[in-house]
């Protein structure tokens, strides 16, 4: 269904600016779109690797913080209050704002600028999901492991860690969209030549919409494909999720 969903939006997208003579700079068809990405894909997909260096980095910065948090929290609840007020704090602060900032500090086109902007919003998903679900633990299986003389250690990981591994991979499919939201935004302030999110400002800047809807399209595809490559590894770490 989603995929005949798909192909249904797509031909009214193309009959309806066929049918309406809607120019190109207002919205392309998705015949000249796709006929665009084809001739430019080579470009396109090197601009696609570039941002990806940098999404994945800033993923897996946001990751491991919001992780620690998470453990931090789960340890000392002492530290739930600060840690959540530093996470709401970060989590509001407009990418608009961010995106300057790290690229004074580390340089508008280092790695690194665009990196840290992508791991503040993926710290807050990420934190808070993993979070709830190692203070999830049910009773029984603490009294259990505590008449075992369990330490806190083996607690976490023995039983606080598997039953946290659905919250924590719901917070991680939210933050590998996010991820590549923030690199985008924060190359439109400046990156290297090659990086998506510069090519995207650059043609619409000179109007060739097209190739800008093009660059749109390979973005999308890059968040996508996250998204599902968080969804296989989450099968893989918690079959009993999908048995359920």
């Amino acid at each position: 269904p989603p995929v005949l969903v798909g192909i249904a939006g797509l031909a009214l997208w193309e009959f309806g600016v066929r049918a309406g003579g809607v120019k190109s700079f207002i919205l392309p068809a998705p015949s000249g779109i796709a006929l665009t990405l084809a001739g430019s894909f080579p470009r396109i997909a090197a601009a696609t690797l570039t941002t990806l260096e940098a999404v994945l980095l800033g993923l897996v910065l946001g990751v491991a913080a919001g992780v620690l948090a998470a453990v931090l929290v789960s340890l000392a609840k002492r530290l739930s209050a600060p840690l959540m007020t530093a996470a709401v704090v970060l989590s509001c602060a407009p990418i608009i704002a961010l995106a300057p900032i790290f690229n004074a500090w580390f340089g508008v086109t280092g790695l690194m600028s665009k990196a840290g902007v992508a791991a503040v919003m993926v710290f807050f998903p990420v934190f808070v999901n993993s979070t709830q679900g190692l203070l999830l633990m049910r009773p029984l299986h603490r009294e259990l492991m505590e008449s075992l003389s369990a330490s806190s250690g083996q607690t976490l990981r023995l039983v606080r860690i598997p039953e946290a591994l659905p919250s924590f991979f719901d917070g991680l499919r939210v933050a590998a969209t996010v991820s590549v939201i923030g690199v985008l935004v924060a190359e439109y302030f400046g990156g290297p030549a090659t990086a998506l999110g510069v090519l995207i400002a650059n043609e619409a800047a000179l109007s060739h919409f097209e190739l800008t809807w093009a660059g749109v399209v390979m973005a999308s595809a890059l968040g996508l494909t996250l998204y599902g490559a968080v969804v296989l590894l989450e099968r893989v770490c918690v079959p009993w999720k999908r048995a359920a």
